[in-house]
């Protein structure tokens, strides 16, 4: 019994491995299960459950008591295995009692699938032809075939609540038929929704498996490796589920318990939720994969291999052991305490974009890589070598970045100076500052510190670009820091003997001389009291500077002399104006800043500093000539009406009746 894990599911393989001999003496096996862990784990529980050659079908009676597995298609008519019907490769129709060989019949061409609906004791037969035949076996005879639209068809199901009759073609389509009106009810076009963004579709799409869920739900299996999940109200997939090999799906289950769906190509089996698409776990044989059969109310997987031995997995969280194997509950238990190792231990995970670096996109689909989730699992010694043949000096690099790692490390233990930045040196020497007084307070406290902003390298950008420097001269520094200039002195005090320290390069750092605490005390609650008028102070400042500002802009806009331009109409175009189409497209070319100052110009635009520093811009939009016309009229009809308005003042009531016109 081998044990492999994926997503914390546990999956116990029970046919991995060849069987002892049977000419082997009581002796010999007792010897091997000492010796051998593997044949001391081994457990057999089917004897001589395997094919001469191999397995293209496997099924469970519905009572649950007979696994049943050929080389051809079959279908069972009764609970047990009493009653029989195989489709042979030949067109031949085989019908076996539980004596043996009961009748013979040929269908008119070749057939790939068939189902069996119950109320009416039919078989339909769907295959290389566009007609799907029925045979009636309680008449025992032919009836009218059904005339599909498709060329050919490849798989076939029926509803077992209404008995609804579905069958998939080679055009990617399905077609849902009412038995009772012998009459098409239902059109999908799976072969369009299956293609996404992310796969990749080199041909037609056809249905190679199909299946129904109750009375609404319907699962439909590409050749392309997809899984389409149907609401049978709705022309359009609530689910599409990618294998990423490629390969056609050949079997489609529901795990109504966990609400799983189970899909298999001929590499791996998916288990996934319906509801979500998330994947629960995956199975992947040593050999390919014919058919999957979910062992009814149970955690039991069986496939029919491309190997004469078919295959028994045990999955404890989809149900317990079956009655007749009850002791795989109680073994399960004991095999958890010496698990090994999962089928992707010694395997890379890698991107679609990993592989067209490394030029391995032709090896989608083939044995040297298994798709899993947005990627695929390669061998690590294939990724390694791959790797060196496409960087030979990969392990140069490895090997310097090593050596840069080791020298760090080393000169992190040695006593190291303040090196400040090229960019922002200030703000750098304040954070340090604030640093050093943090951990002072941490140290007392003893609580841990949280790291700087010089640490981080989401900031490293700002002490290393240019354009990340803050300038001091601006209106928004100068008001928001009004002290800024006196702890400027300080911080620039201290700034200039840290560079004297790195020129002269010195190992240990002399503490700057600088003003007693009690100084610094009272020099901080001056500040707090002169706050104030540090602002009006700065504010003042900045009115100022503004009017020179624009004194200097009038006197340029009085030199300059304007001189008339031409511009030349193409032909086919009529001339409008050049405000409507030269000043608006010089106005689209201009930057934002360019823009405001013209409209600041004209009088459109108003800008009013706040007490933070901010600005505050204020627009007054342009009126149409048609607004204007409508404000002129509006305004004449207001003065004509003032014009003919008369006093009502002369009407009065009569004597002694209410009171007076007011």
């Amino acid at each position: 019994m081998q044990v492999s894990s994926l997503n914390e599911v546990k999956i116990y393989s029970l046919s991995c491995g060849k069987s002892l001999p049977e000419w082997l003496s009581d002796r010999k096996k007792r010897a091997l299960q000492k010796k051998n862990v593997d044949v001391r784990r081994r457990i057999e529980l089917i004897q001589d459950f395997e094919m001469p050659t191999v397995c293209t079908t496997i099924k469970v009676s519905k009572d649950g008591q007979y696994i049943l597995a050929t080389v051809v298609t079959f279908e069972t008519l009764s609970d047990d295995y009493s009653k029989i019907v195989f489709l042979h490769n030949d067109r031949y129709i085989e019908f076996h009692s539980q004596s043996g060989f009961y009748y013979k019949t040929r269908i008119p061409k070749f057939g790939r699938d068939f189902s069996y609906h119950y109320p009416s004791c039919d078989l339909y037969f769907v295959g290389a032809s566009s007609e799907v035949y029925r045979l009636n076996l309680e008449q025992g005879r032919y009836l009218n075939p059904l005339q599909t639209d498709a060329a050919e068809n490849n798989v076939c199901d029926i509803n077992s609540v209404h008995g609804l009759f579905a069958t998939g073609t080679v055009e990617g389509r399905v077609e849902c038929w009412d038995p009772r009106t012998r009459s098409r009810v239902g059109l999908l076009d799976c072969a369009l929704s299956s293609v996404t963004a992310d796969s990749e579709i080199n041909s037609l799409p056809t249905i190679s498996a199909l299946k129904f869920n109750g009375a609404l739900t319907m699962a439909v299996g590409t050749s392309t490796g997809q899984v389409l999940l149907y609401d049978l109200r709705s022309d359009k997939p609530l689910l599409v589920k990618d294998h990423q090999y490629g390969l056609p799906i050949k079997s489609v289950h529901f795990q109504d318990s966990l609400d799983l769906i189970l899909s298999a190509d001929s590499r791996i089996v998916k288990m996934w939720n319906k509801n979500s698409g998330k994947i629960f776990t995956s199975l992947e044989p040593e050999h390919d994969i014919n058919d999957v059969c979910l062992y009814p109310n149970s955690g039991m997987l069986l496939t029919a291999n491309e190997t004469p031995k078919m295959g028994i997995y045990y999955i404890p969280v989809l149900g317990p052991a079956p009655r007749w194997c009850s002791f795989l509950d109680n073994l399960t238990e004991e095999l958890e305490e010496n698990p090994e190792s999962t089928v992707y231990d010694d395997y890379k995970f890698v991107t679609k974009k990993d592989l067209e670096n490394l030029g391995l996109t032709h090896l989608i689909g083939s044995p040297f890589l298994r798709a899993y989730m947005h990627g695929f699992f390669m061998d690590i010694r294939l990724y390694h070598k791959v790797k060196l043949m496409v960087n030979p000096f990969a392990y140069e690099e490895y090997r310097k970045d090593k050596i840069r790692q080791k020298i760090e490390e080393t000169r992190a233990q040695r006593v190291q100076l303040k090196k400040l930045p090229k960019v922002n040196k200030e703000l750098a020497l304040k954070l340090i500052e604030e640093e050093e007084e943090k951990q002072k307070s941490t140290w007392k406290k003893k609580v841990k510190s949280l790291p700087n902003i010089l640490t981080d390298d989401r900031f490293k950008v700002m002490f290393e670009n240019p354009d990340f420097q803050v300038d001091e001269e601006s209106e928004e520094f100068r008001l928001l820091n009004p002290l800024v200039s006196k702890i400027s002195e300080k911080r620039k005090k201290k700034l200039r003997l840290l560079e004297q320290q790195e020129l002269h390069e010195k190992e240990e750092e002399e503490e700057p001389e600088g003003k007693p605490s009690d100084a610094e005390s009272s020099e901080s609650s001056d500040d707090e009291k002169a706050w104030v008028e540090e602002v009006r102070k700065q504010r003042r400042l900045l009115q100022q500077e503004e009017k020179v500002k624009r004194q200097e802009r009038l006197k340029e806009d009085q030199q300059t002399v304007l001189k008339p331009q031409f511009y030349e109409i193409k032909a086919g175009e009529e001339f409008r104006s050049f405000k409507d189409s030269a000043t608006k497209q010089k106005l689209m070319n201009k930057t934002l800043e360019d823009r405001l100052k013209l409209e600041a110009k004209n009088g459109t635009l108003s800008v009013s500093d706040t007490t933070v520093g901010s600005k505050q811009l204020t627009f007054t939009l342009k009126r149409s000539e048609q607004q204007k016309k409508q404000q002129e009229a509006e305004k004449l009809h207001r003065q004509e009406r003032k014009t003919l308005r008369r006093s009502a003042g002369h009407l009065k009531s009569r004597h002694g009746r209410g009171r007076p016109f007011h």
